[in-house]
């Protein structure tokens, strides 16, 4: 990440899956780059758990990039029905989590204006140049935003 030339870039796309949940934190090229994007007034996305990078990606000045933003990403009632089907499954001891923590929690925590469309719909949202998308059923709209972002 650190050698990546955002100016050679029109955007970038930060997927989920569930490590963002546990590395994002010490990501931080990672974090500096996709800040570097949005302040560069470049498109910067995260999809699914993804937006994880949200809780820990600060401007320049220090203020968090999502304060104030429309954001979406995994939602607590997806979170729930992971957790219930892990316990169901015998593959997780009822009452504990899949994720150390959540999602929509901790961007409403940090001042983010978090919204979703309900369990496993296909969702996203931009605010200006920042775009993010709800859950792994949310591809197609993800991408079908940045492209419009980027004017395609």
């Amino acid at each position: 990440m650190a050698e990546i030339d955002v100016e050679r870039f029109d955007a970038i796309v930060v997927a989920g899956g569930q490590a963002p949940m546990f590395t994002y934190e010490r990501a931080t090229d990672l974090q500096r780059i996709f800040v570097a994007f949005h302040e560069a007034g470049k498109v910067a996305a995260a999809l699914c758990h993804g937006t994880a990078i949200l809780r820990y990606a600060r401007h320049t000045d220090g203020t968090l990039l999502a304060a104030g933003k429309t954001v979406t990403g995994f939602a607590n009632a997806e979170e729930d029905f992971a957790d219930k089907a892990t316990w169901e499954m015998g593959a997780l001891e009822r009452g504990k989590h899949l994720m150390p923590w959540r999602i929509e929690d901790e961007l409403k925590a940090i001042g983010a204006n978090y919204v979703q469309a309900g369990l496993w719909r296909g969702f996203a949202v931009r605010d200006g140049n920042l775009i993010t998308g709800q859950q792994n059923f949310s591809g197609a709209e993800t991408a079908r935003v940045v492209c419009e972002a980027l004017g395609g």
